[in-house]
């Protein structure tokens, strides 16, 4: 989407502090911020090894350790629906995003699949499989930590 409605995005990431904080994660991990289309900025480079992600999104910047050319198209746009989703949520995105990966950990042994931040942005987009919901009775079971893959 063009136009209006990534300009208001983009703004609004910037007012609710979102942005700011991804342009300094993105020094923080020596990485090279340019312009993207679409009120994006991109950090190529990102030289940490926290989080474990080819990319990840901080308000409007994706960053990535390789660069933006680099990543699958779909992945890219993944990462921009997060830019939606920190438009609506601020940076109570990332606390929120922690509480629905260890969701999605307990009912599925993934951190992605049944994360709702993950699907709305595209699960297979962004690189993620679909996995079977653990029945309550083997959420807790010794011994079971993995994700089961759908067939």
């Amino acid at each position: 989407m063009d136009g209006l409605g990534t300009t208001w995005r983009a703004a609004a990431n910037l007012l609710n502090g979102s942005t700011l904080a991804g342009l300094l994660i993105a020094a923080v991990g020596r990485a090279r911020v340019s312009r993207g289309p679409r009120g994006l900025w991109y950090a190529e480079g990102y030289a940490l090894s926290f989080p474990i992600a080819g990319a990840f999104t901080v308000g409007n910047v994706v960053l990535t350790a390789r660069t933006i050319t680099e990543l699958d198209p779909r992945v890219v746009a993944h990462e921009e629906r997060h830019t939606w989703q920190y438009m609506l949520c601020g940076t109570l995105f990332m606390p929120l995003y922690v509480s629905a990966m260890g969701w999605s950990w307990i009912r599925t042994g993934d951190r992605a699949a049944r994360n709702v931040f993950e699907r709305s942005a595209g699960l297979a987009d962004g690189g993620y499989s679909e996995v079977r919901i653990r029945p309550w009775s083997e959420v807790f079971r010794p011994g079971r930590s993995g994700p089961t893959d759908v067939t």
